[in-house]
């Protein structure tokens, strides 16, 4: 009825690192990136790179190849698109804020100066200002919706400040350089939200599928540490028992303490190996093994036992049995003076009874109690309850029974 041993977790320089690292590398909206979705981000940046940046970059070069009439032009539209091109980059790399005010800036300086100067037509003007609004706007912490507006806003005030100071105003004018260019900035915005919102599903989906991850390694942690438990708790209070036997036996009866000697080496040696085949993987719990092994410890303990089995005997939930057998017979050893154990066995479940109950009422369960989540966990219960002077432990899985005489295996002393 002990606690079981926790698994806590053991720094490592390793992991040190690897949480500095996910701290540094946050994602493209903005939290930190764990291991796993560091792997995606590094697909879909890799992806983006190949796949998208090629095309902006091709797009802005074409728009500034037909507009630009000169060197100089070429170069200052060139500029909106090297800082477009370059926010997406650093998006694709989680690392957006650290270049979105240089880039905008400069993006913004190129659609005042194509709307006043250049002649050829104000799209390679605003094509860096709209790509960089629109990453930069869906990132921002709070007051997106003004910076959309905002942005939008300066679009169509420059686009009418150049009608004004160019001029002739008219409506294909009004069209080309306030119209479309301030509504695709706003759509460009606008369409990053629901692409944003997507990737921070996956995110989310990258995150719980890593929890799982981890949970699973806790309790996997967690069952070796209840089945080294389980093996080796026992054995070494019968161990215990064994040796101050042997002292007492050692100046009246060298015979019988060298008996129990030559038993606990043999006991620990069987406990060894168990252990080899549990940190291998190799070990599973086995009903009819463990069911020997209760009856020899607990017969080293001076404690008669007495067995009910069925002859036909299923192997329903066999496993999680082995493992409630194995508790019962370390409580009885550790927190009672029992004289008899009666353990009785059927297709739905088992049930141990002990006598020599210390302490009256109904005990704390610190070691049945993860025992009992695992067989509930199972479809099945888990009881343990003190009457007339006798502790009853019993498991039980609900489903058909199948009707056989019981063979007694009788008491053994």
């Amino acid at each position: 009825m002990d606690a079981r041993p926790s698994a806590p977790e053991v720094p490592t320089a390793s992991g040190e690192r690897a949480t500095a690292y996910r701290s540094r590398y946050r994602s493209p909206w903005g939290s930190p990136a764990s291991r796993t979705s560091v792997a995606s981000r590094r697909r879909f940046r890799r992806i983006n790179l190949l796949t998208i940046l090629p095309l902006l970059a091709l797009v802005g070069a074409y728009l500034v190849a037909v507009q630009a009439q000169d060197a100089v032009q070429a170069v200052v539209l060139g500029l909106g698109t090297a800082a477009a091109l370059l926010a997406f980059e650093r998006w694709t790399a989680g690392d957006l804020a650290r270049v979105q005010v240089p880039c905008l800036v400069v993006a913004a300086a190129v659609w005042p100066y194509g709307v006043l100067v250049v002649d050829g037509g104000p799209e390679a003007s605003y094509y860096g200002l709209a790509l960089v609004g629109s990453l930069a706007v869906p990132e921002l912490p709070r007051h997106r919706a003004a910076a959309a507006v905002g942005l939008a806003g300066y679009v169509a005030a420059v686009g009418v400040w150049g009608l004004v100071a160019v001029g002739p105003v008219d409506a294909a004018a009004v069209v080309a350089y306030v119209l479309v260019p301030t509504g695709i900035t706003a759509v460009l915005i606008g369409l990053r939200y629901p692409h944003k919102g997507f990737y921070d599903v996956m995110t989310e989906l990258e995150e719980a599928r890593e929890r799982e991850a981890e949970l699973a390694v806790v309790r996997e942690r967690m069952r070796f540490a209840s089945d080294l438990h389980d093996i080796q708790g026992h054995t070494l209070h019968v161990v215990k028992l064994k040796i101050a036997l042997a002292q007492r036996l050692l100046r009246t009866d060298t015979d019988a303490a060298e008996r129990e000697l030559r038993e606990t080496y043999a006991l620990v040696g069987d406990t060894i190996a168990q252990a080899k085949e549990l940190a291998y993987g190799q070990r599973r719990p086995n009903l009819s093994a463990e069911l020997e092994n209760a009856r020899r410890l607990l017969e080293a303990a001076g404690i008669r036992v007495r067995v009910d089995r069925p002859a036909d005997l299923g192997v329903h939930s066999g496993d999680l049995l082995a493992q409630v057998l194995r508790e019962t017979t370390t409580n009885v050893l550790r927190h009672s003076r029992a004289t008899l154990v009666h353990v009785s066995l059927a297709d739905d479940g088992i049930a141990v009874v002990n006598d020599g109950v210390t302490a009256p009422g109904r005990p704390t369960l610190h070691g049945l109690a993860v025992l009992a989540q695992r067989v509930s966990e199972a479809g099945g219960v888990l009881t343990a309850e003190v009457a007339d002077g006798r502790f009853r432990t019993a498991a039980t899985f609900p489903g058909p029974r199948r009707v056989a005489g019981p063979t007694s295996e009788g008491d053994a002393s």
